[in-house]
């Protein structure tokens, strides 16, 4: 297959110069012969001889020094236009020489065939190259039949040489649109190849981190066990030093309160990281953008964060999913804002949409890059830090909530996602109920 693309390849990107000058010598072949021929025909008439070689050498000169000059400086096609006028000059000087030989003859269909060129003028040409060699044929001596019997064969061959060339470009166009076919299918194949290996480098890492998660879990437990016993005991101990009592009121609560956020981030750490199939449940909107802001806050620790969240309440979807989509958005906006800065989240809904907004004041983004930003495997990070498949797979979930994701920006000012997700995915049998949150629709 790799030789079939590098043969087509060459084909496609030949230089028409180079293959006039591969053909050139093959084509000079014919003439020649029928020269040699026509020397050993008239051997002895040496006026004759010496007029055919002389021939035979000015219009090779002619075509080495006028012609490809001709070519160079203007077009192929000018060349070959002087190229038939001096054809006609030199048949016509040896027909009169030789009181038109069948030789001489000869060598007019056999430059029919040659006619170089796919320009709209190469049949005017043509035309013209018959038109004035019968002119000066008839008007010199040649028969009639002879005339008509090389014209013909020379009409013929000329036809066929046509449509052998009209073949050949089908042939090409085919063969190109082969070509783009099987780089466009190798692209295809090559991209499906890194998302396979991107899937399994992620499920590899979310397997990791339920085990690193489910590891830290159990030590936890003691420690959240033993603190809470330490803290019940020294409320029970009615004589306590101040130090005691400081630690009673102040230091273990504070404690307490640590290792419910740990307890908490490594909880949303293991339910994010499996890989089993998600089904559509109800769940609390606000909740699962506070499980985001936890996962992603190693991302955010060097801005500053804001939150409004308007208490959206419980909606139906896939929440892992939705934490996904909210921790992609936080991450990139706390990569793409510099210390200092704000990346602010916002929450609200009315009677059939939720609508979630992540803006940050980072450096923005082009409208070129705006253009792609969807696109699977597009990244503006540098190599290595970024695979162009977070936003891709964004959209993907959005879409398949059956809601949209749009996206404001500017270079130097920023950037705010916007998501509009429906409180019931299409398809679905809930409703919004009274309370805010959800209900069977009635059969």
């Amino acid at each position: 297959m790799q030789a079939e693309a590098k043969q087509v390849g060459s084909w496609e990107e030949a230089d028409p110069e180079q293959v006039h000058r591969g053909i050139l010598p093959i084509a000079s072949l014919g003439p020649l012969a029928l020269n040699i021929a026509l020397v050993i025909r008239f051997w002895g008439q040496w006026s004759v001889v010496l007029g055919v070689v002389g021939i035979l050498v000015g219009n090779t000169l002619l075509h080495v020094l006028a012609i490809e000059w001709t070519a160079r400086r203007f077009s192929r096609a000018a060349a070959e236009s002087v190229r038939t006028l001096n054809n006609v000059v030199g048949i016509s000087l040896a027909g009169v020489l030789t009181h038109w030989s069948p030789l001489v003859w000869a060598v007019v269909p056999y430059n029919m065939v040659w006619f170089y060129g796919m320009d709209r003028w190469v049949y005017p040409r043509m035309a013209f190259y018959l038109v004035a060699m019968n002119a000066v044929a008839l008007s010199t001596g040649s028969s009639v039949e002879l005339a008509l019997a090389f014209d013909l064969f020379g009409i013929s061959a000329f036809l066929v040489s046509q449509k052998r060339a009209e073949l050949l470009r089908l042939m090409l166009g085919n063969a190109h649109r082969q070509r783009v076919e099987l780089e466009k299918a190798h692209q295809e194949v090559q991209q499906m190849h890194q998302r396979a290996l991107e899937r399994e480098r992620l499920s590899s890492l979310g397997m990791l981190a339920a085990g690193v998660a489910h590891e830290i879990n159990n030590p936890m437990s003691f420690v959240t066990s033993n603190v809470n016993s330490m803290l019940r005991d020294m409320k029970d101990e009615p004589h306590l030093s101040e130090l005691m009592k400081e630690y009673r009121d102040d230091v273990l609560p504070a404690t307490l309160d640590g290792i419910k956020r740990v307890n908490s981030i490594v909880a949303d750490l293991r339910r994010f990281a499996r890989g089993d199939p998600e089904a559509h449940v109800a769940f609390d909107f606000d909740a699962e953008v506070q499980t985001a802001l936890r996962i992603a806050q190693g991302q955010l620790g060097h801005v500053r964060v804001e939150k409004e969240l308007s208490g959206v309440g419980t909606v139906v979807g896939r929440p892992r999913q939705i934490v996904q989509v909210l921790v992609n958005l936080l991450v990139n906006a706390g990569q793409a804002t510099a210390p200092g800065g704000l990346v602010r989240v916002t929450t609200n809904r009315d009677s059939h949409w939720i609508f979630v907004q992540v803006r940050d004041t980072g450096s923005g983004m082009s409208e070129e890059t705006k253009r792609h930003l969807f696109e699977p495997f597009f990244t503006t990070k540098p190599e290595g830090q970024g695979t162009g498949l977070g936003l891709s797979v964004v959209h993907g979930i959005v879409r398949s909530h059956g809601g949209r994701i749009e996206v404001e920006s500017e270079l130097g000012r920023g950037t705010c996602f916007t998501l509009r997700l429906p409180l019931v995915p299409p398809l679905l049998e809930y409703e919004p109920s009274s309370d805010g949150g959800m209900r069977r629709r009635p059969a």
